[in-house]
């Protein structure tokens, strides 16, 4: 049999109390992690940010509490056989629709069956890693508010364990059809959505949608996100230049069938991409999923196009298999042979970030302290199969999984151990 032991905790806690590393104090100290780079380093954290970080062994012990010198603020965690990184973040999923694949029928739209539904999957991406969340959330038509209001109630649940960020997508904006698409966004956004978007191609003015899209969100100070597969150049041009007076604030995606020629105007507009690389689309667009091409993400990098990426989805009817997992958005970007390791976990962490508006985090002092451990030596190494995971948000430890492997004993051969020579923990 083999393990993958969780990360070991050290024996900083109370008289009496269990050692549990979820519920420490302001102070975390992560000793033997790896980095990117190759470095083995020790890391400090107070309270949301990380205080220091210096070779193993350089920061001493966790400082005692004033007048109890035998009990101390927080917890020290063995990092040995983890890799540390910046945390990722989901930059566009559809939590309101999640495992909706599995019902037998259209899913329930009550208030507790939605909001039961979105905190679910929002711990199923917080567990992969992912500290911030961004879901895009149909409002008006027969859904009315119910589904934005399902959000900010699971996100005020969630507080202090993840970021979650909600998008208003009215169907329709412009003409006599669009009335009630435009009182809901404007209502949407008073009552606490984080940004204004929809699927412009859906509208039968799609420059029109985004002027009063546009106009909602700068009333209202928040930035705009929005779906459209890009397959008509002009269309797409005519709606970047709708979209100019709100940019850098202005994020598209997925841009599944982006035509040629497509990259060249998105990067001369200065707007940023989401792609979604498990199928290349979502329940935002309408029709079947046409995949995602490698060459769209070639032609977005060539052109310099600032690129995220993100799930789309978990398990809802645009992908029945989706998957939560940030990493697998990497792994699918990297296993293609069009960006490097790095360059795709680069998409679902600091770029993915930048798209959310959040700060950037590095493993320096000073940085907000927003970080994934992950079990493997390397980038590649984690992407390839790293299952055991630890994840800090704002300092605190907020979601641990520990992955077991077992094989069945054998006298026919001297099977390697997991730990041993060319062996790699999960």
């Amino acid at each position: 049999m083999t393990a993958d032991s969780a990360p070991a905790e050290g024996p900083h806690h109370g008289p009496g109390q269990a050692p549990n590393p979820l519920g420490h104090g302001p102070v975390l100290l992560l000793t033997g992690a790896r980095l990117a780079d190759g470095r083995v380093v020790d890391v400090r954290i107070s309270g949301d940010r990380i205080q220091a970080v210096g070779t193993v062994g350089s920061l001493g012990p966790l400082p005692a509490l004033p007048g109890a010198p035998t009990s101390t603020t927080g917890a020290r965690i063995d990092l040995g056989g983890y890799l540390l990184l910046p945390a990722p973040a989901e930059a566009h999923a559809h939590h309101d629709a999640a495992f909706s694949a599995a019902l037998p029928g259209p899913p329930p739209e009550t208030q507790g069956d939605l909001v039961g539904r979105i905190t679910e999957a929002a711990l199923t991406s917080l567990g992969y890693g992912a500290t911030a969340q961004r879901t895009h959330v149909r409002i008006g038509d027969v859904h009315g508010l119910r589904r934005l209001e399902a959000v900010l109630t699971a996100r005020q649940a969630l507080r202090g364990l993840a970021e979650l960020q909600a998008v208003a997508m009215p169907r329709l904006l412009t003409g006599l059809a669009g009335a009630d698409g435009r009182a809901q966004l404007r209502d949407a956004l008073k009552l606490g959505a984080d940004a204004a978007g929809g699927c412009p191609d859906l509208d039968p003015d799609p420059v029109g949608y985004v002027q009063v899209l546009l106009e909602a969100a700068r009333e209202a100070d928040c930035a705009v996100d929005l779906h459209t597969s890009g397959a008509d150049p002009a269309a797409l041009a005519r709606l970047t230049g709708a979209l100019a007076p709100l940019r850098p604030r202005v994020t598209l995606g997925p841009c599944s069938s982006l035509a040629p020629g497509g990259a060249t105007v998105l990067a001369a507009a200065g707007i940023r991409v989401v792609c979604l690389p498990q199928n290349g689309c979502c329940t935002g667009l309408e029709g079947p999923p046409p995949g995602l091409r490698p060459s769209l993400v070639r032609e977005l990098t060539d052109a310099r196009v600032p690129l995220a990426a993100g799930g789309g989805a978990l398990r809802d009817l645009s992908n029945p298999a989706g998957r939560a997992d940030p990493l697998e958005a990497a792994y699918l970007l990297a296993s293609g042979g069009v960006l490097s390791p790095d360059a795709a976990y680069e998409t679902v962490s600091g770029q993915a970030r930048i798209t959310l508006g959040l700060p950037p985090v590095r493993i320096d002092a000073g940085f907000p302290a927003e970080l994934l451990a992950i079990r493997g030596d390397s980038l590649a190494g984690a992407l390839a199969g790293g299952h055991s995971r630890l994840v800090v948000h704002s300092g605190r430890i907020v979601s641990r999984t520990s992955a077991v492997r077992e094989f069945a004993d054998t006298v026919a051969l001297a099977l390697p151990r997991q730990g041993g020579p060319g062996c790699a923990g999960a």
